[in-house]
């Protein structure tokens, strides 16, 4: 293939729309090793939700999640809680992982496009680790957060 048509390819696949991600409450699973990371997942996809993150918060309850795109840092300045960091690609594939990330710490993985914020211990507790693929999205019709 010439140099000039895989560059043009590179650049329409970095440049391509993609799918808008869906409403309302949403679940995180983590499809490699059958586990759930989030079921009230919450989106931040905007200028002003991806500046707040989760700064004013008093606390993150277990299965609680906040995805940050487009995003490949984040910092944890005023924080009053640590929180577990997942960085994924464009095709949700576990790029990082940092543990119980504490307050007045900066983390950064440049080949990332989102990250998800969640309660610490939760990456531990999934066995959540780099290579993995995630899935997000509503939960079943037919699914209640006692059963998971």
């Amino acid at each position: 293939m010439n140099p000039l048509h895989s560059m043009t390819r590179a650049a329409w696949e970095w440049l391509a729309p993609r799918p808008a991600a869906p409403e309302g409450p949403q679940k995180v699973l983590n499809a490699t090793r059958g586990t759930v990371l989030a079921t009230q997942l919450t989106k931040a996809h905007t200028g002003v939700t991806r500046r707040k993150g989760l700064l004013g918060r008093e606390c993150f309850l277990p299965g609680e999640g906040l995805w940050i795109a487009p995003c490949e840092s984040v910092h944890t300045f005023f924080m009053r809680f640590p929180i577990d960091l997942v960085y994924l690609d464009r095709k949700l594939k576990v790029k990082k992982v940092r543990h119980s990330v504490g307050a007045w710490r900066v983390s950064a993985c440049f080949s990332a496009k989102s990250v998800l914020e969640l309660p610490a211990g939760t990456v531990r507790e999934t066995l959540t680790e780099q290579g993995d693929v995630l899935q997000i999205g509503p939960p079943p019709s037919n699914w209640s957060p006692e059963r998971g």
